[in-house]
């Protein structure tokens, strides 16, 4: 059993937050409106969850979810989460986060950036190339013929493998994507993004949120991760 800390409440942080409960992880979820506009998720989500302040989540969490912009990584309580294993789901998207420049040149992927913003938390980088409503619908118990892989990268062996373990619980089959560095193989725009999870590639092109999800195979995301190809950061618009 892990203690989670989420910091996010949108989809991917209560799609996470309903696969760790059901994998009998303690979680405590925090938002920016504070605990008592969560309390439908927290009943919903049942006794092995709480509602807390963004710096209790992250206190409380042996591994702390970042389900939050770019845009709102000054709001994050920095000392709470020093020493702390980071999960983080986020992408760059200048239209919501505005430009920043280290992204923008490549001089850095996301991840990296990440880790510059929360100099004491380890970084460790998934869940960030699927889309949000695919994160339930494809999760599959250990040894299920159809459970999808899922990209983890990070340059710390023990919390990469502490994500590792907690991606296996929630239902996918990590997958290897190695340093931060690399992390712009399953960034938006790549070969390895959220498109390759999709059942139809013409209805996920036209509405993302009618397509259910298809599973993907391990051995298959490892070769997408290798073909991927580094997107023009500076051109993204999205």
């Amino acid at each position: 059993m892990t203690n989670v800390g989420i910091i996010g409440s949108g989809a991917i942080g209560a799609g996470i937050a309903r696969l760790a409960v059901a994998a009998g992880h303690e979680v405590t979820i925090a938002n920016s409106r504070g605990p008592e506009s969560l309390t439908d998720l927290v009943d919903e989500l049942g006794e092995r969850a709480r509602a807390g302040e963004v710096a209790e989540a992250a206190s409380k969490g042996d591994i702390v979810v970042l389900a939050v912009p770019l845009s709102a990584y000054d709001a994050l309580p920095v000392d709470a989460l020093d020493g702390k294993i980071v999960l983080s789901t986020g992408n760059y998207y200048p239209s919501r986060d505005g430009r920043i420049e280290v992204l923008d040149s490549g001089a850095a992927t996301t991840a990296e950036y990440e880790r510059s913003l929360l100099p004491g938390a380890v970084i460790v980088k998934a869940f960030n190339n699927i889309v949000a409503h695919h994160i339930p619908s494809l999760a599959r118990p250990a040894g299920a013929p159809d459970r999808s892989g899922l990209a983890v990268a990070g340059d710390d062996t023990g919390a990469k493998r502490a994500v590792w373990e907690l991606v296996g619980t929630l239902g996918f089959e990590p997958v290897d994507a190695g340093r931060l560095a690399e992390s712009w193989r399953f960034e938006p725009e790549s070969g390895a993004y959220t498109a390759i999870y999709a059942a139809d590639l013409e209805t996920f092109g036209k509405d993302y949120l009618e397509d259910e999800g298809a599973p993907l195979p391990p051995e298959r995301l490892r070769e997408l991760l290798a073909a991927s190809y580094r997107p023009d950061v500076a051109g993204r618009t999205v």
